[in-house]
């Protein structure tokens, strides 16, 4: 579907998950929890809300007002579910189309997941509302990732940008849902653990707040992509990230389960003069 073309808004009404607020930092162990510990101890906080359908109003969301964009962007990948293929030939893509989009000087792909419910131990979508890094850990990434470079780096703006593509369009089932960055603030934000057997990750989990405006773009293809900033080191009011999460959408009933692939790169910037 080209961006931008007159169409039917196909908004929607569904439950979001968001965190209830407690006196203990969330945990989640990926792996088995020590002895005596549960493997999470979050409290779900189901909300009914409402999703706007952005699609022929793509041109309005920007990263750095909303802290997402659809943007138009083929690619040459054959079989997404090759990890050597989506090495070899989609990180470079996506290098590309962020130094194109965003003006970045530098770009790092340093991993990625692919999310179908319909293969045998396919990994579902993701229902809780979230984000993927938080002030602190971000940095870290750079750190473990670009090792020797790493303080230079850092003396100058970078970011977290995520990369969200569907394998097979158009997507019916669990569409993702972006927050606007402009209707929420950090204090709604929750920092949280998630432990795997050798290293200790921070993510961002979500107070629910009735302020927050939610958008999707429905019916998205195979050749468009979502741009997600999840940090971004610059806080001078543009955007520094969006929260999102897949939902139920009532207008899929019976759709075959999604198909995406999920990108994550660190962007870095030039020097300022």
């Amino acid at each position: 579907m080209p961006l931008d073309v007159t169409v039917s808004p196909k908004n929607v009404t569904t439950t979001l998950h968001y965190l209830v607020r407690g006196t203990e930092k969330p945990v989640r162990y990926v792996d088995e929890p020590p002895t005596g510990y549960s493997s999470y101890n979050g409290i779900d906080d189901p909300r009914e809300v409402r999703i706007e359908d952005a699609r022929g109003r793509e041109a309005e969301f920007t990263l750095d007002r909303n802290g997402f964009a659809l943007a138009h962007a083929p690619t040459q990948v054959q079989d997404f579910y090759n990890p050597e293929e989506v090495k070899a030939v989609y990180y470079p893509e996506v290098e590309r189309l962020l130094k194109e989009q965003l003006g970045a000087s530098r770009v790092f792909v340093f991993d990625h997941g692919v999310r179908n419910a319909g293969l045998a131990g396919g990994r579902t979508p993701s229902r809780q509302v979230h984000n993927d890094h938080t002030i602190n850990s971000a940095p870290r990434r750079v750190r473990d990732h670009l090792g020797a470079d790493a303080d230079e780096l850092l003396k100058h703006r970078f970011g977290v940008v995520n990369v969200w593509r569907p394998i097979r369009g158009p997507v019916l089932d669990s569409p993702l849902a972006l927050c606007d960055a402009r209707s929420f603030t950090n204090d709604d934000l929750i920092a949280s653990d998630l432990v795997y057997k050798h290293v200790r990750g921070e993510t961002s989990r979500v107070e629910f707040k009735p302020e927050h405006r939610w958008y999707y773009f429905s019916e998205q293809q195979r050749d468009e992509v979502l741009l997600i900033r999840v940090h971004d080191s610059k806080d001078d009011g543009r955007a520094r990230l969006s929260f999102h999460t897949s939902f139920e959408n009532p207008l899929a009933q019976n759709a075959p389960p999604r198909e995406s692939i999920e990108v994550r790169t660190l962007v870095f910037f030039p020097p300022e003069a």
